[in-house]
């Protein structure tokens, strides 16, 4: 992917091809975008202005002089507004080689109402075009609009270190080797290498543990990282434009790039469509020279012009991509990104899900599960000794256990030593204590419960002068929407729902029991991961979908049908891999991203029928000389409306 400056980044391209001269400079800044909002719809108004002065005028006769030049010249002035803009599209696209755009057509057949008198027609067919080119552009810069605001979630400043005390910098003014201060409970800004002497960080994002590390000086830290710990120091080793955030950015920038389908084909389709009509209308006004007795040629040529319009592609061009824009700003209201209109249509085939757990359908936040204490302690003597030790130590188990505790002051700790992959020793309320696993109780003859060797979650047993006095298990725990994410895929339409996971299989096979999976694997290395996607995908008729986060996940996330990111936060490359993006990390959103899926490729084909049925309708008529020029402006500008009022109708709807 290439690395752009944000502030100089390009908007995504219009969805609707050459459709565009309505809807602004792509390449415009969000500041330029504001002042001209207004300023766009001024020719539009001046024009429709004009035109209804004009059909009163012509209707009530009050201005005798309003006839001839006087009033040939009033609907020029009225139709210059709306019309040059097109004009000048379609004198473009000529010099360019392509001929037949929807430019070429309004422009030959509003000049042709003019030559052969119907002035107000000509009028009223570019106003109404410009007034849909104004709704389309409305409707999608509100879809982008939806994506950028939800994605727009890096942080406002970076407190970096200069001029001897810490300012508040935009993160993009941050150069690489400068050192940032990070508070507690903040995400690192930028990645770089930790300059204080230890620091606990929540990094299931981007390792796929469920544990939090604990880091020592000189280690490095990602950004997305969330500091667990107290206030740390970083020494920056990447710049801002380089983030995870800004690669999400850039990924916005360019989702409609992968067109779906049904978008590319109704494309193709309209470049062989728009010169058959042209040459048919050509047609239409001379062969009935040769097969009609009495032939005049304004009538016929009216009827040609009445056809051009009605056949211009513009309904059929912009009634998918905005469909499709519909599906993408209504999965942003939601908290899901789609990278491009094709992922909606895939999603909309998946039968099989598979998840990974942490992360995924677990919070990756370690609590207390179980307390079991010896009888000789009550429960609040038995957590004022652990929570005395456990309280000299910076480790996220020792942090779960402080959590847990309601009395932290009780008891004190002295002499405490660290052993290094066991646990803790001290002396708490003048007793020797032990803190730790269980290769910690045999070094020290303490004699524990052969229970223990079938607890499947993390433990923490605490032994006090030689005696053992029990334990807690540590885990974690589900998401709260997890049971209903599971039953929600069901509903729409998921056959087969699996987990495949790094972490023990004891572990994840109690997870997937919980959950009522499908069936579930643990202790898998990615290429593992990656084998079992495989096998699934050689399954006929089976699509497949992987939810993960983490780094591991990357391969099978882009093996995978569709891979689908939990990008709240997820890692670089998971993200950038991933197809789909749930900036919440909430699982429900897996079924509500197959639900709009579902709903707009409805819309979509919604608008194709209606699209194509009327036209034909018109196009018979005016052939036969049975609808006139307002008729033709229903049946392309008309249906333009509806085709984005029914695309509009998904950022409506409710999906959870």
């Amino acid at each position: 992917m290439t690395k752009k400056n944000l502030a100089k980044q390009k908007a995504s391209p219009q969805p609707h091809g050459s459709c565009a001269h309505c809807c602004g400079n792509d390449e415009t800044t969000e500041a330029t975008e504001k002042t001209t909002n207004y300023s766009i719809y001024l020719p539009a108004i001046i024009s429709f202005t004009m035109l209804m002065i004009g059909l009163t005028l012509d209707y009530f006769k009050v201005l005798p002089f309003f006839k001839n030049h006087i009033r040939l010249a009033w609907y020029i002035a009225a139709y210059l507004p709306v019309g040059l803009p097109v004009l000048k599209e379609g004198w473009q696209s000529i010099k360019k080689g392509n001929f037949f755009t929807e430019f070429f057509l309004m422009g030959i057949a509003t000049i042709g109402a003019f030559a052969i008198g119907e002035y107000p027609e000509g009028v009223a067919v570019m106003v109404f075009y410009g007034v849909g080119e104004l709704f389309q552009g409305a409707a999608v810069k509100r879809a982008r609009g939806n994506i950028k605001a939800l994605l727009d979630l890096r942080p406002d400043h970076a407190l970096v270190f200069r001029n001897h005390s810490y300012i508040p910098v935009a993160p993009e003014q941050v150069k690489i080797g400068e050192k940032i201060q990070v508070r507690a409970g903040e995400k690192i800004p930028l990645d770089g290498a930790l300059i204080s002497e230890k620091g606990s960080f929540n990094t299931a994002a981007l390792t796929g543990e469920s544990k939090p590390i604990s880091l020592k000086k000189g280690d490095p830290i990602y950004a997305g990282s969330i500091n667990t710990s107290g206030v740390i120091e970083i020494t920056t080793t990447k710049e801002f434009k380089d983030s995870s955030i800004a690669r999400i950015l850039d990924m916005v920038q360019n989702a409609t790039a992968k067109k779906s389908k049904t978008e590319l084909f109704i494309r193709k389709f309209a470049k062989v469509y728009t010169p058959i009509v042209t040459y048919l209308a050509i047609a239409l006004t001379f062969l009935p020279y040769f097969f009609v007795a009495e032939y005049i040629f304004q009538d016929w040529l009216y009827r040609a012009l009445i056809f051009l319009v009605i056949s211009c592609p513009c309904a059929l061009v912009i009634s998918i991509p905005l469909g499709y824009f519909g599906g993408l700003g209504a999965a942003s209201r939601n908290g899901i990104l789609f990278k491009g209109a094709s992922f909606l249509d895939t999603m909309t085939k998946v039968n099989t899900v598979a998840l990974d757990k942490t992360g995924t359908l677990t919070k990756g936040v370690f609590k207390i599960k179980d307390l079991i204490r010896d009888q000789h302690f009550t429960e609040s003597e038995f957590m004022s000794y652990l929570t005395a030790i456990e309280a000299q130590s910076t480790h996220p188990i020792a942090k779960a256990i402080l959590a847990h505790a309601t009395d932290k002051s009780a008891y004190s700790a002295t002499e405490v030593q660290e052993i290094a992959g066991k646990g803790l020793k001290g002396k708490v309320n003048e007793k020797t204590v032990l803190a730790g696993n269980k290769s910690l109780m045999n070094s020290n003859q303490i004699k524990v419960p052969t229970e223990i060797d079938s607890i499947i979650d993390s433990i923490v047993m605490l032994a006090i002068d030689g005696k053992f006095a029990g334990y807690v298990t540590i885990a974690d725990e589900l998401k709260e929407d997890a049971l209903t994410a599971i039953s929600n895929m069901r509903k729409a339409g998921v056959k087969k729902i699996i987990m495949l996971s790094g972490d023990k299989d004891s572990i994840t096979q109690k997870v997937a029991k919980e959950l009522g999976l499908d069936w579930a694997k643990g202790g898998l290395l990615p290429e593992e991961k990656l084998e079992e996607v495989e096998q699934l995908k050689k399954q006929p008729d089976t699509k497949i979908a992987f939810v993960g986060d983490g780094i591991n996940d990357a391969p099978v996330l882009a093996t995978s049908d569709v891979g689908i990111a939990m990008g709240g936060l997820g890692s670089d490359v998971a993200i950038e891999t991933a197809e789909i993006i749930i900036q919440n990390d909430q699982p429900t959103k897996i079924a509500t991203a197959i639900k709009i899926g579902n709903s707009t490729r409805k819309i979509v084909w919604q608008n194709i029928v209606l699209a194509f049925g009327i036209k034909l309708i018109v196009l018979a008529m005016g052939a036969g000389g049975m609808a006139t020029m307002w008729e033709a402006v229903f049946a392309d500008v008309g249906v333009a409306l509806l085709a984005i009022l029914n695309a509009v109708r998904l950022q409506k709807m409710q999906w959870d």
